[in-house]
């Protein structure tokens, strides 16, 4: 396994990445202005799980094809930018769902929320160049099982950002509840964090 110093260097790496704003991170947010902590919570679950099987991936060799082939980068980058930009267009098309459900008391299923985020965290191309630049660099050849070292340092990097996502989904939830004191205001809400979403979309399909 990596020793104690790469262990802390890779720590430190992931604690500055994760806190950079990305997709995963403003779309979390997007999640928790639009439907609220319990559903954006469930995303960043459903991301972290997104996040950790790009890792396996480019354990096994599938992350530096794509860091190497500019077709798939572009495939994976467009993918996840098109659904990131759905959603938000979705969520200003029903934005009256949100105040009918809170209205009502009704929770969304835990398996759509949960699929969401997984999507989202799956075809974010930022973080599998990340993974492809920087796990090998934390990894330890002499101790062997390379590709095991990357799934274990994929797999902790996905638990920190469930920490770091899940405070940010608090806090932007909190915002949330303090407008549905009166529930017509989630309707300005819900088309807010629509619009938030759709503008990551664009940024996604913008960046090199």
């Amino acid at each position: 396994m990596p020793s104690s110093s790469q262990w802390i260097a890779f720590l430190i790496a992931s604690i500055l990445f994760i806190q950079v704003p990305g997709p995963s991170l403003l779309f979390t947010i997007g999640r928790a202005l639009t439907v609220g902590r319990h559903e954006a919570l469930l995303s960043v679950v459903g991301n972290a799980l997104g996040v950790t099987a790009q890792a396996l991936f480019v354990a096994i060799g599938l992350g530096a094809v794509v860091a190497a082939s500019i077709t798939a980068y572009t495939v994976i980058k467009v993918a996840g930018a098109a659904y990131v930009i759905w959603l938000g267009i979705q969520a200003i098309r029903h934005r009256r769902e949100a105040r009918e459900a809170l209205e009502a008391q009704v929770s969304a299923k835990r398996g759509h929320a949960l699929r969401i985020g997984f999507v989202v965290g799956l075809t974010n191309p930022k973080t599998i160049l990340f993974f492809v630049a920087f796990l090998p660099q934390f990894t330890n050849p002499a101790a062997g099982h390379v590709g095991v070292q990357m799934a274990v340092l994929g797999a902790v990097f996905g638990a920190m950002a469930v920490c770091s996502d899940s405070v940010w989904a608090l806090l932007a939830a909190r915002a949330r509840e303090w407008f549905a004191r009166k529930p017509a205001r989630l309707d300005k809400l819900g088309a807010t964090g629509g619009v938030m979403m759709v503008g990551l979309g664009a940024a996604m399909l913008a960046r090199e």
